[in-house]
Parts: structure tokens; sequence; C-alpha cells
């Protein structure tokens, strides 16, 4: 099965958040930046994959465009490992995170979503999954950075129909502003994006514990720092999280070998893929520690997440940001209802994207390579 063709998209989707922004992980978001990737073949079927995007997507753009698109031309999309591993070793000098990862990130869901619809299965029985029709969801809100702001939010999640609620806050008035919204019945939990020395989130973890947080993710910059990780999950009395920014399966095994997280969160866009996920799962297990994976998107990479979850966490919170979007190539599959998503059924991610909603968002003209 020949790659004769791959295309490369940028879409910018509007989006409510039910307030004003500030600014987190580098952005003040308005709006949702999703890199695509379509693997097509000679024997008719494509596949569809997503890049992690946000304020990365220009130079994921920029990878995809000029040494992953070049390099697939012409190979067996049905070698999945054997191309994971060569390009792999192609790019290592890049280093082991960022836009060259995400954009093998993306090659791994489309080629996987070829593998399922090539076989006629979704991607969840692929994994080894059983049955499941819905996740339960959790509502990630953005960082509002008023008390205000925060307590609106989650009452207006609560009608929703969720439960459980993450933050993005780094400030204790908001958090506790979420808690006395939802009420000591809900999971909240907060997700700083390493903001902290290891003394800075100690005390905020310490500040933090009457307000039975679920956990408390990615405290401590830089976030490869696992002794001082170790140091807060010991001493701060809250479960500690981390996991998406995480450079590969040896960061992850030197996290847990040095028992610095109850709970890993890798991101299919950001760690390979689900070949990648695949591999965390394992050794999550093998370590007793929780897997619970990131989902802060709403390309093929949100499909993706629903299988892996649905295949390696059907247990484990699906993360769901809590944006209305204006439109989505997947309509209706990225929308939660009464706090749940539906896991697809049809064969690989289950659907392939809306191209009259995809092009309406485009930033520029897609990239088009063929061979």
């Amino acid at each position: 099965m020949k790659i004769t063709a791959v295309e490369i998209y940028w879409t910018q989707t509007p989006f409510d958040m039910g307030g004003k922004p500030k600014v987190m992980a580098g952005l003040n978001w308005r709006s949702m930046n999703t890199v695509w990737l379509r693997i097509r073949t000679d024997t008719g079927i494509d596949g569809w994959g997503e890049a992690f995007g946000h304020g990365s997507s220009a130079a994921v753009m920029t990878v995809l465009e000029t040494q992953l698109a070049p390099a697939v031309l012409g190979q067996d999309a049905r070698d999945i490992a054997g191309l994971r591993h060569r390009l792999g070793n192609a790019f290592h000098l890049y280093g082991r995170n960022g836009p060259h990862v995400f954009a093998l990130s993306a090659l791994d869901i489309a080629l996987w979503d070829i593998a399922g619809k090539n076989a006629n299965l979704p991607l969840w029985r692929l994994l080894g999954g059983s049955p499941v029709d819905t996740l339960t969801c959790y509502a990630s809100l953005l960082r509002y950075g008023e008390a205000a702001a925060v307590g609106a939010a989650c009452e207006r999640a609560a009608a929703r129909g969720y439960r459980d609620v993450k933050l993005h806050e780094i400030t204790t008035p908001e958090i506790t502003a979420a808690r006395n919204a939802l009420g000591e019945n809900a999971r909240l939990m907060v997700d700083v994006n390493c903001p902290w020395t290891v003394w800075q989130a100690l005390e905020m973890a310490r500040d933090l514990e009457q307000l039975d947080l679920t956990w408390l993710e990615e405290p401590v910059w830089p976030p490869g720092d696992h002794d001082g990780l170790s140091r807060v999950r010991a001493e701060g009395g809250i479960p500690t999280a981390a996991g998406e920014n995480a450079a590969g399966l040896h960061d992850f095994r030197a996290a847990f070998e040095a028992g610095a997280q109850d709970i890993a969160q890798p991101s299919v866009t950001k760690i390979g893929g689900p070949s990648a996920m695949l591999e965390v799962a394992t050794l999550a297990k093998a370590f007793a520690v929780r897997l619970v994976p990131h989902n802060a998107y709403f390309g093929a990479g949100y499909l993706a997440s629903l299988h892996v979850n649905a295949a390696v966490a059907p247990d484990a919170p699906f993360e769901r940001l809590f944006v209305d979007l204006e439109a989505s190539p997947y309509h209706e599959l990225v929308e939660a209802k009464g706090g749940k998503v539906a896991v697809p059924t049809g064969p690989g991610l289950g659907r392939d994207p809306d191209m009259e909603v995809l092009r309406r968002y485009l930033v520029r003209e897609p990239t088009v390579l063929a061979g």
C-alpha cells in the first residue's frame, strides 16, 4: 500500500469560552489552531492525523511540509513500526520533543486510521479494546484569571452534566471559587502548566490541600525535574500528574522510577501517536501509575484520543476543552452530552472530516505533495 500523496492543512476555528481569555501556554486563546495531515495511498484509502498545533502550528507546518512529507512519499503505509523507527532516527538531531515529534504523531495517527479502514475495524478494536459506547468526560476550562468568571464557568459546566472539572488557574482565589461553585462532591483538578519552582509548588500545594483536589498537574518548572516533582508529590498532600510535555518513553520511565507522579498524562498528538500511547500505557501499568491521557484539541487527534482512551483507559475521565466551537469538521462527534462523549464505531478513526467545514477555516491554502 504505497503512499502517493500528502496533504497538510492548518485551520483556525473561533470559539466561545464564556469569558475573556487570559494568556495560557503562551497564547491569548481566542480560536483553535489545528494542524491536519492527510495521507493518500494507491488503494484509495486515506488516513487523517493531527499534530499538536496551538501556538506551535506554524513550526509544525514547516516540519511536515519540508521534512516529513517528502520522506514518506512512496513508502508502505502498512509499515507503521518501520516508518516510526526510521523517521525517529532521521529526526533525532532535532530533539525528542517539539515540532518534529508532533509531526510524527500526526503521521502515526493517520497510518493507524488507514490500518483500521483497511481492516474495516475501529481503531479501538485494533488497539485491543473492548466495546464501549461512551466515555465519561471532564470539562477542561481555559484560564480566566478572575474568581467570578471561574465560578460562573464551573456552574455552566455542572449545568451541562459535567461532574468533574479541571482548571488552568494558578492562584488560590480562582481555584477556591471553583470549589465553592461545584460543591464538595465534585472532582476538581488543576493544571498549572509548570509555572513554579519546587519551593513555590510545595507552598501552593499546602495552601490548596484544603480544597480536596483530585490532582495537581505539572506544578514544577522545568517539567523534567522528576526529583522536584517527587518531592511535591510526597510533601504537598495532593496527587501529582504530569506527562503532556514528556520527551518520549524514556522520560516517563525516569519519572516512574523516581516516584514523581501518581498519574501519567501523555498526549496522542505530542508523544508519537497511538503507537507511543500503547508503550506508555504498558509502562504505566508495570509501575502501577494511573493513566489519564490528555486531549486538548479537536481535530483527528480528538478522535484518536477517544479510541486510545477506550482501548487502554476506559475508566479514566476523558478531557474535553470547555469551549464551544463555531463549527467542527466532525460535527457531533466532538460534542459532550450529559458529561459523556461517544466513541466512534466506524473503521479507523470512525469518520473523515467534512471538507466543506475544514476549508471554511483554513489559515492558508493546503500544501499538497505527490509522487
